[in-house]
């Protein structure tokens, strides 16, 4: 009867049964829980390799609620506007590091391991280092560390860039929805990293194809921590706010392998020293990933 009844169809009909077959598909297909409506939809973005064999994630420009009001250093939650970036796929892993510094100085060895007990001094002497090594105009002040945001060389995201990449077009704690269950799924964390951090790229990545954005280790941003840093940025719309122009202690985001599940929120913030004296005693869950500007591609 059904093959009977195929014969017997005619061709606008099976041209509508096939348009309907497609749009029963799309509606099944969900997008993550919390996306932004139109203007701010999430898309997986181009991705290459830079000669040193970093990923590289084309960040396309967009806007976000930063923040949450339920933290005293997250808010108030406020809006932001960011341009354009390129953004590492993974935490620099330490065979890229080992690669242009020459040294490891990571306490969980393993080459595909996120590089950590770096400082965040060490972070941009890494940027700057990696620079040079492609022929690019490094960013940072080798003396006092202040970042030039129009060279086009490698640096560390602001948090704001940090943030964006991170949620991805959503709008609720995590990037992949509100459930801490499912952070299984998307991050290293203390209920299932066993003590320590994990080759990178071993978790599913957010809507724009970064991975390791919840959990594994914290990463270094460029801004300088407040506790009430927000409060600047929210009297009304911020295009690429760069954070306070001095403080003690540098952002660190995104969670890591030592942490509960609410470190690893979307919003969540950390700081620490950023190691300009020889007392900084720089953990083993702290890393970080590189970004650089859109205006050419990187080599």
């Amino acid at each position: 009867m059904i093959g009977l009844a195929r014969k017997t169809l005619e061709p606008c009909a099976v041209l509508l049964a096939a348009i309907a077959v497609v749009a029963g598909f799309c509606s099944c297909q969900k997008r993550p829980e919390g996306t932004a409506t139109p203007g701010g939809q999430a898309q997986v973005a181009g991705q290459i390799t830079t000669p040193t064999g970093m990923e590289m994630v084309r960040v396309p420009a967009g806007s976000l609620a930063m923040g949450n009001d339920g933290e005293i250093d997250a808010k108030p939650v406020h809006q932001v506007s960011v341009s354009a970036f390129y953004m590492s796929k993974h935490e620099v892993t330490q065979q890229v590091y080992e690669k242009v510094m020459g040294k490891n100085p990571s306490k969980w060895q393993g080459e595909t391991n996120p590089v950590e007990r770096v400082s965040w001094l060490d972070a941009v002497r890494f940027c700057n280092a990696l620079s040079d090594k492609e022929g690019l105009r490094p960013c940072y002040d080798a003396k006092t560390g202040a970042c030039d945001f129009e060279a086009d060389g490698y640096r560390l995201p602001t948090e704001a860039e940090w943030e964006y990449a991170c949620r991805s077009g959503t709008t609720t704690n995590y990037h992949f929805g509100r459930n801490d269950a499912d952070l299984e799924r998307y991050g290293w964390f203390q209920d299932n990293a066993m003590g320590q951090p994990h080759p990178v790229g071993k978790k599913r990545p957010n809507a724009f194809g970064l991975c390791d954005m919840s959990g594994n280790v914290r990463e270094w941003c460029n801004d300088w921590y407040q506790v009430d840093g927000y409060k600047q940025d929210a009297s009304g719309p911020v295009t690429d706010p760069r954070g306070p122009a001095k403080g003690q202690k540098k952002v660190l985001r995104g969670g890591a392998w030592s942490v509960t599940a609410k470190s690893c929120t979307s919003w969540a913030r950390y700081c620490d020293d950023p190691g300009f004296t020889d007392a900084c005693l720089v953990q083993d869950d702290c890393g970080f990933r590189c970004v650089r500007r859109t205006t050419t591609a990187p080599r």
